[in-house]
């Protein structure tokens, strides 16, 4: 981790301290919108304002995948991503990448996408507006990436996790709940 993110990582941290820990489902169904109105920008790569919300409850599991572009585990877990994006696109789950980079390191935000040759859409956002998101959204503190949110299809936040997540585990996870939803 670079200086300017060791010293911004600290900052965060006094600013918004660990209420929950990684890992769990999420206690709460907040949705995006909640963290919009507070005013957290984030954009698509075109510069347009865009919201979590506009992705999430269109009848499909929607699973934000939080990342740096100088993230190694990002890096090495993307293609995973991609391959779960192309499998349950026209099914079930769409992927949606939130980059932690801002505008400052919106070019190397770019190289990582055209690197990976990335097939699902992503936003962008500053590091502290990304980490307030995150924190509104699941009560959590965001300690680092790559993270997840995993929205379920009606559009309500049904889990969390900082830290690299496998999506054979997403898709157990999506069966489990879908599953249950289809008993009650």
């Amino acid at each position: 981790m670079n200086t300017y993110r060791k010293r911004l990582f600290f900052a965060v941290m006094l600013l918004f301290p660990p209420l929950a820990s990684a890992g769990e489902q999420a206690n709460t169904a907040p949705t995006a919108s909640a963290a919009s109105e507070a005013g957290i920008v984030l954009t698509d790569f075109d510069g347009n304002r865009r919201t979590i919300e506009e992705f999430a409850g269109d009848g499909k599991w929607l699973v934000v995948m939080i990342w740096a572009s100088d993230c190694h585990i990002c890096n090495s877990e993307v293609p995973e991503y991609m391959a779960f994006h192309e499998a349950h696109k026209d099914k079930d789950a769409t992927v949606l990448g939130v980059s932690m980079d801002g505008e400052a390191r919106k070019n190397e935000a770019r190289a990582f996408l055209d690197r990976h040759l990335v097939n699902f859409p992503s936003l962008i956002g500053e590091v502290v507006a990304v980490t307030a998101l995150y924190g509104k959204l699941t009560g959590s503190f965001l300690a680092g990436t790559p993270a997840f949110l995993i929205y379920s299809p009606s559009g309500e936040l049904a889990a969390k996790q900082v830290g690299a997540v496998p999506v054979q585990l997403i898709e157990e996870f999506m069966a489990t709940n879908t599953k249950a939803v289809n008993k009650g």
